[in-house]
């Protein structure tokens, strides 16, 4: 069945439930993104009556007009009950950012979402994702630091933080048409948005960041009607890229071999990383053949450099990477550096991931990394995805002799 997708990208009022004005909440993040839209945003919160400067409401029935879209922002337990709220006021579709479901084992909640879902006729993007974005619009739901420029690159990502990468590049004559975060794809998945775009007049090639697709056939199917270039982006080659592909998204392991096999039949291009899919020379990450510890606040990322840093020959120490989540500031990032220092005899090497999201503090977290080399003599590899949000933070660690890479993955 085809699905209405262009209120994802195109709507004219929307809803955020868990709508907050406290600093470093989600809900204060979006109301925040969402400033620059073009259209209307309703704050939905229990507790409060004003957000932002907006009126707030208690619920989305209280809002008397119609809603295109609601962004739920809320714990995942409260979801089920504020779905059906949304069927009942005729909110046909639904991005749920929570997290909580298959990707940390709760099944059970993830098949209650999609029960209500289609009792109610509601079209669901997540749960557990980063939101969607349009130039064209004026649409950022994302945690991303800046906002994209406009162009004809798609991207469909299982990954909602290497948008935050993309999006903070210094493009020459490119720009982007749309993005979509697909999460745990309790509904949506690729082939959904793959068709959307094909029909998308502004878009011209479509980019993948994929750990798993949940039907193959369908997957082959859009990709070969598809008239668009599609570029694909597959974590999970290795073993270890496939424990942090479980870890992320709850996406289980596949022999990458299928996987080859389902691209060439579509006619798509693979590459290895997201930098050598948009156009920009891989940097390659200087470690071989020793024990390394994946530290990152982006567990896409985190994949990707685990396939890449196993294929050199390394040893990639346990957990998979060390994902601390893209709410993670400078602050976690040196709590979490003190606990590895405590055990530095087991590692040879450290690679610090960090993609430029709405907490990170990229200066303080150099400083941070350069605290651990110095205290620990171990090699240091930093992985700061990017460029605006990035720049400093590179220079500081360069001049502390800190390998610093920003299109490594």
């Amino acid at each position: 069945m085809k699905r209405e997708l262009k209120n994802f990208f195109y709507p004219k009022t929307i809803a955020v439930i868990g709508a907050s004005g406290t600093e470093g909440k989600v809900g204060h993040t979006l109301m925040e993104k969402l400033k620059v839209f073009d259209g209307k945003v309703i704050p939905v919160n229990i507790h409060r009556e004003i957000i932002e400067g907006k009126q707030a409401y208690k619920t989305v029935k209280e809002y008397s007009k119609e809603i295109d879209l609601a962004i739920i922002a809320t714990p995942a337990k409260t979801v089920p009950s504020l779905l059906k709220k949304c069927g009942k006021k005729g909110v046909r579709n639904v991005i749920v950012i929570s997290a909580g479901f298959a990707e940390t084992g709760n099944k059970r909640l993830e098949k209650k979402l999609i029960k209500i879902s289609k009792k109610k006729r509601i079209t669901v993007l997540g749960p557990n994702c980063f939101g969607t974005a349009n130039p064209y619009s004026k649409l950022d739901c994302t945690f991303s630091n800046t906002h994209p420029g406009k162009g004809n690159i798609a991207v469909i990502s299982q990954s909602g933080a290497l948008w935050s990468y993309l999006s903070d590049l210094k493009l020459k004559n490119k720009g982007f048409s749309g993005f979509v975060s697909l999460g745990n794809m309790a509904q949506l998945d690729f082939s959904d948005f793959i068709e959307y775009f094909n029909e998308d007049v502004k878009t011209k090639k479509i980019i993948l960041y994929i750990e798993k697709v949940k039907d193959g056939k369908k997957f082959l199917e859009a990709c070969q009607k598809s008239k668009k270039e599609i570029i694909a982006v597959k974590a999970g080659k290795t073993e270890e890229g496939k424990k942090a592909t479980i870890s992320h998204t709850g996406s289980l392991a596949t022999d990458y071999k299928i996987y080859e096999g389902i691209f060439k039949q579509a006619g798509v291009t693979v590459k290895e990383t997201l930098a050598e899919a948009i156009g920009i020379k891989k940097e390659k990450i200087p470690i071989f053949n020793k024990r390394v510890l994946i530290l990152t606040n982006a567990g896409g990322a985190g994949a990707l450099v685990a396939d890449i840093l196993k294929k050199q020959g390394n040893k990639i120490l346990k957990p998979t990477p060390l994902d601390i989540l893209g709410t993670a500031n400078a602050e976690k990032y040196k709590i979490v550096l003190e606990g590895i220092a405590k055990k530095k005899e087991h590692l040879d090497a450290l690679v610090a991931i960090l993609t430029p999201q709405e907490m990170s503090q990229p200066e303080e977290t150099a400083q941070a990394l350069i605290k651990f080399k110095h205290k620990t003599r171990k090699q240091v590899i930093a992985c700061f995805l990017g460029e605006r949000s990035i720049n400093k933070a590179k220079r500081l660690l360069q001049k502390n002799k800190i390998v610093c890479l920003t299109h490594c993955c």
